[in-house]
């Protein structure tokens, strides 16, 4: 938020600034992560992406709009991945930019370890990483 006089920040500076608090990670990292149980893979893209593109096999989908209210470990309405403030989340939206948003709100409920998934969903695919339809 800004101050009097100062000047809003445009999107591209906001992810700018957003992007250097945390490391964000590539597909293939992001595969081993979760394939050695290291990391929950959460898809934040909407249902006609992913019924157009297919899903990450193990991933867990949870919409942009449900995503604090569902990972927020002690919130009322957690899905039960939601252990503690330590989990390592990697957020997946359709390429990349949205979920750097999202991993920044994510940090504010104090899950210290999300990060996102640079290029999202579409990089996984053309990492030739697993998709089912």
């Amino acid at each position: 938020m800004s101050g009097a006089g100062e000047q809003p920040l445009g999107i591209d500076e906001l992810l700018t600034r957003v992007r250097e608090r945390y490391r964000r990670i590539e597909p293939g990292e992001a595969f081993r992560a979760a394939r050695a149980g290291e990391a929950l893979l959460v898809d934040i893209r909407y249902a006609a992406l992913r019924e157009r593109d297919g899903v990450i096999p193990g991933a867990l989908v949870v919409e942009r709009n449900e995503l604090e209210w569902r990972l927020d470990p002690v919130g009322s309405h957690r899905v039960p991945e939601a252990i503690g403030h330590d989990l390592r989340i990697v957020v997946i939206c359709n390429e990349g930019y949205a979920s750097s948003l999202a991993a920044a709100s994510l940090h504010q409920l104090g899950l210290h370890r999300a990060t996102d998934l640079i290029g999202g969903f579409q990089a996984w695919k053309s990492a030739g990483l697993p998709v089912t339809p």
